[in-house]
């Protein structure tokens, strides 16, 4: 039976003792390891915060010159994540260094270490993520002024041989979303175009700055997308090609807002060409195209549009200056197209198009439409087929308004009431003076050096219905205009009323403040048709009270605004009554004629004919006009006036006979009978002397001493007389009666009706027997006119 061994275990070899070398051999590398780490950590950590020297720094800006980029840098560092970074880059105008493109905050830089260790091009790309991109100032800015930025940049920037090829580089600038690709040829051999002057790059500068100046005044709920695609010659820069498409789904400025705005458009061969451009808001929608060409600078360009022009212009700074006076209820119609010089010096611009409006007010005037064709130079405007229509009627026109020549035909039937703010300030008074009811019907061609009214020359026809003028109405108006030099003329006129007519010619010289008449005749009522000439001659002509208007002839002048040339002369031939107020009473002259005078401060009456109680009356006066200033002086001569209606008149005499002859010349102020003073001469013929009640107490007495003469007809009496103060005296009063006669002198006080008077009979003929008997009855007047009493004087 075998018989089983137990397993054997072997013996485990004894581990070998290491040595010391070994030991310091493992913790020098250890401790190398750690330094070395140290060192790197702490290398990384200086780049990253203090960066590379300025060998480094002045190597970059070499290499980024080579690649057609030139640049200062501030720092360059190390970032473990994104490599070599250039900090704090200021870009230059390749062809002249002192022009700052832009400023970078951040470069991130892919370099080839291994041509940067043999002394090769380096530089592969550029790497920009969130940097933020600084254009310059132009000269002449405040240093403070905001500067135009390009906020979260983002860029690729390739380096293949002899190119710049940029990928997907966006940024914000004022609020719209940009995007770019691209790219640029640059040769190693390449030599920069045409530098340009300082006053080109400060142009560019400031066009730059005024492009994103008012790009920040725009709102956009949502950022637009603008995208943009270039390739070009770095040598020929200006050559290159850029394409763009701006997108927008809305957009704010002020109080205008648009929405799905889109802009396209391509810059190639020194071209740039819009060719599309549209947009719409809450009325109505834009679109147009353009084409600039570089070499010739000429610009050639359509639109057609029905937006909210006035929120647009106004929301454009312009809204002020060009729709002022303009308020549109709906949009207006425009198509327009031409071509201009942009370039140096003023833009030449010629532009044609339509334009036509719906309900729209000027200058508080509501109009219901309004078209024309125009036509535009940029120095003369043309106007052509223009209709504006108003609920009362329509005007047309054309017009022109070059320098040094401004021409206008117009035709209107629109009421003339509306249209009363339209006229030029010279004129705007004297029209709001005028209500006409019905719409005229005016024809007007008018020429003049610019558009103020003060160099106007034209003529015209207006016809008006029924209407008023000042207060005063009319039936029917016409006349022929002319414009010249500051004034209207209405030459042969013809105004209608009721009462009459009057024609004529009229002219309204507004620069020299005055009107002048020139064969005006009338047969309208003075009293009314003063007014249209001037209301304050109202005063003047008041007093003369037409049963039938007079027939007047008008020529002269009338000064207006404190004028001092006033002449203006009238003749007037009334065959009808005229009753005037004198000393209190009314006269009623059967027919007046007479020639007036009238200047700034007189009124001077000549040739005075008038018939009067079965008589005639000459005289003349000469009436102050001046302000408290109403004295007067008059003369007057009278023939076969009807003595009893006089006196009846007058004095309530109802027994008197005769007819009266005389002479009278004085002075007055205004009504004031006491302030009358003048003297004259009556002859009364063939009246009844002592049937007059002031000498009617001595029938009775003469009578008792001579029978029958109390009661004698006298052939004539007649006397000199003065007045002043309300006294009226005589020294030679007398009255032939044949036999016998009276005399007497004595002062008769009209206003406090008292009588002093002495008087005696005196003979003639066959008397004379019995004159040494006269003296004896001489006999005194006291008391009242109306009631006096006589008495004898030596009894």
């Amino acid at each position: 039976m075998p018989v089983l061994e137990s397993p054997t275990t072997p013996s485990v070899a004894e581990k070998p003792r290491e040595s010391l070398g070994w030991r310091i051999l493992v913790t020098g590398l250890r401790l190398f390891l750690v330094l070395a780490l140290a060192a790197t950590a702490g290398g990384a950590w200086y780049l990253a915060r203090k960066g590379f020297g300025r060998e480094w720094r002045a190597l970059l800006v070499a290499e980024l010159h080579k690649r057609g980029i030139e640049a200062s840098v501030r720092r360059v560092t190390l970032d473990p994540f994104q490599g070599l970074v250039a900090q704090d880059v200021v870009l230059f105008d390749y062809r002249n260094r002192d022009n700052v493109l832009a400023q970078i905050s951040r470069l991130s830089l892919e370099v080839n270490y291994g041509a940067l260790i043999h002394r090769q091009p380096f530089l592969n790309a550029l790497d920009v993520r969130n940097a933020e991109l600084t254009l310059p100032l132009p000269a002449g800015a405040p240093p403070n002024s905001p500067r135009a930025r390009v906020e979260h940049l983002h860029a690729h920037v390739y380096f293949p041989p002899e190119q710049i090829f940029v990928r997907e580089a966006d940024g914000f600038i004022a609020g719209i979303h940009v995007s770019a690709t691209g790219q640029l040829v640059k040769r190693h051999d390449y030599k920069p175009s045409r530098e340009l002057t300082e006053e080109e790059w400060q142009e560019r500068l400031r066009w730059v700055d005024r492009t994103i100046t008012e790009l920040s005044k725009f709102r956009f709920p949502v950022a637009p997308q603008l995208q943009l695609k270039f390739s070009g010659d770095l040598e020929e820069l200006d050559q290159a090609r850029v394409e763009g498409t701006l997108r927008a789904e809305a957009l704010q400025r002020g109080n205008y807002q648009a929405r799905q705005f889109m802009l396209t458009a391509d810059y190639s061969n020194e071209t740039l060409t819009i060719s599309h451009c549209a947009w719409q808001d809450a009325m109505g929608q834009f679109g147009g195209g353009a084409r600039w060409r570089r070499a010739n600078s000429e610009l050639v360009y359509q639109a057609r549009s029905s937006v909210d022009l006035s929120s647009l212009l106004e929301a454009c700074g312009f809204g002020t200056t060009l729709l002022h006076d303009f308020k549109l209820s709906a949009s207006p119609q425009l198509e327009l197209s031409g071509k201009a010089i942009i370039g140096e010096g003023r833009p030449q611009w010629q532009t044609i198009g339509h334009a036509a409006l719906g309900a729209f007010s000027y200058k508080g005037i509501a109009f219901t439409s309004a078209e024309a064709d125009l036509s535009w130079d940029g120095t003369r405007t043309l106007l052509r087929d223009v209709h504006i229509r108003h609920p009362s009627g329509e005007m047309t026109a054309e017009l022109l308004d070059a320098p040094e020549d401004f021409r206008l035909e117009l035709a209107s039937t629109i009421d003339a009431n509306a249209l009363r703010s339209l006229a030029p300030a010279d004129l705007r008074e004297f029209v709001r003076e005028g209500d006409w009811p019905h719409a005229p019907i005016v024809r007007l061609t008018i020429r003049g050096p610019s558009r103020a009214p003060a160099g106007w020359r034209g003529d015209g026809k207006l016809q008006l219905d029924r209407g008023r003028f000042r207060g005063v109405g009319f039936n029917s108006a016409a006349a022929d205009v002319h414009f010249a030099s500051g004034t209207v003329t209405y030459e042969n006129f013809r105004v209608v009323r009721d009462e009459g007519v009057a024609t004529g010619t009229i002219v309204y010289d507004f620069a020299h403040h005055e009107t002048r008449l020139s064969n005006v005749h009338s047969s309208l009522r003075p009293s009314e048709a003063i007014i249209w000439i001037e209301p304050k001659l109202l005063k003047v002509v008041t007093p003369y009270k037409f049963d039938q208007p007079p027939s007047v002839t008008v020529n002269g002048v009338y000064q207006f605004h404190g004028g001092k040339d006033t002449r203006l002369e009238l003749t007037v031939d009334s065959p009808r009554r005229m009753q005037y107020v004198f000393l209190g009473k009314t006269l009623p002259f059967d027919h007046v004629a007479a020639r007036l005078l009238l200047t700034d401060d007189r009124l001077q009456i000549t040739d005075l004919n008038s018939a009067i109680f079965s008589g005639v009356v000459r005289g003349s006066a000469d009436i102050s006009l001046a302000h408290n200033d109403q004295r007067y002086h008059a003369s007057l001569e009278t023939e076969g006036i009807d003595f009893p209606r006089l006196t009846n008149l007058y004095f309530d005499f109802k027994n008197a006979k005769g007819s009266l002859n005389g002479r009278y010349e004085w002075d007055g102020v205004g009504d004031e009978a006491r302030s009358m003073s003048g003297k004259g001469s009556i002859d009364i013929r063939n009246g009844e002397v002592f049937s007059i009640p002031v000498f009617g107490p001595l029938s009775d007495l003469v009578n008792n001493v001579i029978p029958g003469i109390g009661y004698r007809v006298a052939r004539r009496a007649t006397a000199t007389f003065t007045l002043a103060k309300g006294v009226i005296h005589t020294n030679d009063f007398r009255v032939d009666g044949g036999t016998f006669g009276m005399v007497g002198r004595g002062d008769a006080q009209f206003l406090e009706n008292k009588l002093d008077f002495d008087v005696r009979i005196d003979a003639s003929g066959l008397g004379m027997v019995l004159s040494p008997l006269y003296k004896f009855f001489e006999y005194k007047g006291e008391g009242s006119l109306s009631h006096p009493t006589w008495r004898p004087k030596n009894f």
